[in-house]
């Protein structure tokens, strides 16, 4: 579907979106990015699945890459409270694949240097991470951490400060602290983090379907006539 047409659908199906909603929609699609992303491999626990989504939506992420080489990601609805329809989610999870280095090489592709969110020798404090290029958080499973594999292919490693004996968070607390430092820093600086022209458009037409009682149909008729 081309540009032009994607704006007459917009505008179609506007008509059966409240106003409220629609001006939420042009609020928050201004305030998307895709500068930062996050990669979560092989959580299993439910609440922090769901938890690190719906921390996500709130700080702006658009995009969430989920490795399931052993456990399958599952969200609780009554921990998202919805969060996750608003976000673009890619899921890798190919039999009998190395999950973990199909993202990454996606992601690098696209531009991403990857991070791997653990104490490393070689590691920066999260207070000191450079982000004038994109880049991609990755936050590891809740008992094993970030894998051996994903140790191997990360870029670069990046650890929360910590001031007391415990000696790490829990992986939704350590991304919910990482994406509130990071995209505040982000918004205050002169790096160009929002989203395209292009990029807006097409959530804005997939953010009007899902407000839509019938959206699908809607649409469906809309490009028949």
């Amino acid at each position: 579907m081309d540009s032009q047409k994607k704006q007459d659908l917009i505008t179609y199906l506007r008509e059966f979106s409240t106003e409220s909603r629609w001006e939420r929609i042009q609020e928050i699609v201004h305030k998307r990015t895709r500068h930062l992303t996050v990669v979560v491999e092989d959580i299993y626990q439910p609440h922090n699945a769901s938890a690190v989504l719906r921390s996500c939506d709130g700080f702006g992420i658009q995009d969430v890459h989920i490795i399931e080489n052993k456990n399958e990601f599952e969200a609780s609805s009554q921990v998202t409270i919805g969060a996750d329809q608003w976000l673009t989610i890619h899921r890798y999870n190919q039999p009998n694949v190395d999950n973990t280095e199909l993202c990454f090489n996606r992601l690098k592709d696209q531009g991403y240097k990857i991070i791997a969110t653990t104490p490393h020798k070689n590691d920066t404090s999260l207070n000191d991470l450079d982000i004038s290029g994109k880049t991609a958080l990755v936050f590891g499973s809740e008992i094993d951490g970030i894998s051996d594999r994903a140790m191997e292919l990360a870029d670069g490693f990046m650890k929360i400060p910590m001031y007391g004996f415990s000696e790490s968070f829990n992986i939704s607390v350590s991304a919910a602290v990482c994406l509130y430092n990071l995209t505040r820093r982000l918004r205050s600086s002169e790096i160009p983090w929002t989203l395209n022209n292009e990029e807006m458009q097409d959530l804005k037409l997939k953010w009007l379907r899902q407000s839509i009682r019938a959206g699908e149909e809607l649409e469906k008729a809309f490009l028949e006539t």
